[in-house]
């Protein structure tokens, strides 16, 4: 859950960091997982991608709709498929300390939609643009019913 939304008073946005944004409940998947698993992942979870990580919640690499849809230009079977074969290994990640509007210049930079947030090596959320919006908004008070 995103800390943003037990804000109880305004704030300036600029002074948010990732760790008031991120959301802490990430769906993972293992190494693995099957490229069919995944899919259904991302579908019912209406996510565009997924941490794949160890039983110790190290991040090893994520799995976003685009790996998927190579695979499936390929033509592979999609229960063969792991999440280790087609996961991207080289993961832009963030901290927890990291101020709103450095985070706002890598997504930009880099042209990401989210990206996961660790501490060492370990998964502890993920953040997307969306959170940005929400808790840039939040931050501001304006509410919404």
């Amino acid at each position: 859950m995103r800390r943003t939304e037990f804000m109880l008073r305004a704030c300036d946005p600029k002074t948010l960091t990732v760790h008031q944004l991120m959301e802490d409940n990430v769906v993972t998947c293992s190494p693995q997982t099957s490229a069919l698993s995944v899919a259904q992942i991302l579908t019912e979870g209406n996510f565009g991608s997924v941490p794949v990580v160890d039983e110790h919640r190290t991040l090893l690499g994520i799995v976003t709709e685009f790996d998927l849809l190579n695979v499936m230009n390929q033509d592979k079977d999609l229960e063969k498929v792991t999440a280790e074969d087609m996961m991207t290994q080289s993961v832009v990640t963030v901290t927890e300390e990291m101020p709103v509007l450095d985070l706002i210049k890598l997504l930009q930079d880099q042209h990401l939609i989210r990206v996961p947030v660790v501490k060492g090596r370990t998964l502890v959320g993920i953040v997307a643009r969306r959170d940005i919006v929400f808790g840039y908004v939040k931050a501001l008070g304006h509410y919404w019913p």
